[in-house]
């Protein structure tokens, strides 16, 4: 039976239902990734897109085990590869083969650099849910309130139009929600509200 686990960053700070399925633990997932990813910001964005992972799981009844910490670890050779992308997650599933991990986590976190064709809901999930947090910070940081909290669909739309506006946000890869079902604004609403579990990590 699955039990409440907190998305945990030092405390408890919100709950989730997972399951135990798997070789490696969130904990366990938390402590490789702070051994790889020593940049603050890159943990925040790491942990921003676990949470989104985990709010689409639960929108669409998927396993949240599988869906958040794909999100977890998507991005753990990052400081070895910013100036590699060519060998961006290559490294990472190198690094995750001793925990056996399902072959559709390595596909999926293969597939949001662009490295493989997206094909699953877990896939264009991942894909567009990374430039999506970003986009969101950037939303909140632009807001006068310089919090989540206090963006509406209306503000991210009009934000999203504006190509200057968090230029890094690939607007394809985020329009590629459309391959879940989801029209752009229940996209964005759904990713904040994950993000929205964890605003005290994200400092947000």
């Amino acid at each position: 039976m699955a039990t409440p686990v907190g998305i945990i960053v030092g405390e408890s700070i919100g709950n989730f239902w997972i399951e135990d399925a798997l070789m490696i633990s969130r904990d366990d997932a938390v402590t490789l990734m702070e051994q790889k990813v020593k940049n603050v910001n890159l943990r925040k964005h790491i942990y921003a897109v676990e949470a989104g992972m985990i709010q689409l799981a639960e929108h669409f009844d998927e396993d949240a085990t599988i869906w958040g910490l794909t999100g977890l670890l998507h991005d753990l050779d990052y400081d070895k590869t910013a100036k590699l992308p060519d060998k961006h997650t290559f490294i990472t599933e190198d690094w995750l083969k001793p925990y056996e991990l399902p072959d559709e986590m390595i596909y999926a976190i293969r597939c949001h650099p662009g490295h493989e064709p997206c094909q699953s809901k877990l896939d264009f999930a991942l894909y567009a849910t990374d430039p999506t947090t970003g986009f969101l910070v950037a939303c909140a940081l632009m807001h006068p309130g310089k919090r989540l909290k206090g963006i509406d669909a209306e503000f991210m739309l009009r934000r999203f139009k504006e190509k200057r506006f968090a230029a890094g946000a690939t607007r394809a890869n985020i329009l590629a929600c459309s391959n879940l079902g989801l029209e752009l604004p229940q996209f964005l609403e759904i990713v904040k509200s994950g993000m929205m579990r964890i605003v005290d990590v994200l400092g947000l």
